[in-house]
């Protein structure tokens, strides 16, 4: 690896996805102040992840909804205000 192209916070890190309910240690820069304890015994930044490689359709070729903070609610309530918006008939 060639010396000095990292930034000086390039450490180990643990990602965590909850939705697969699967982490694994890596290295990056992302900022948290969370920290867990791997398996190793040594404790590392936390970064919480709710969708990845583990748990995309794309890779898993499973189909799964996925709505966290009411993502598609906030969407319909938005496009509702809208000329393109059904209209109610009845």
């Amino acid at each position: 690896m060639k010396k000095d192209i990292h930034p000086s916070n390039y450490r180990p890190v643990v990602f965590k996805d909850f939705s697969a309910d699967v982490s694994w240690l890596s290295k990056s820069c992302a900022a948290t102040d969370e920290t867990i304890q791997w398996e190793d015994g040594k404790e590392y930044p936390l970064i919480k992840l709710e969708i990845s490689s583990y748990s995309h359709p794309f890779f898993t070729g499973k189909m799964k909804f996925v709505d966290t903070a009411g993502r598609i609610d906030k969407f319909n309530k938005k496009f509702a205000k809208t000329k393109y918006a059904k209209k109610d008939l009845s």
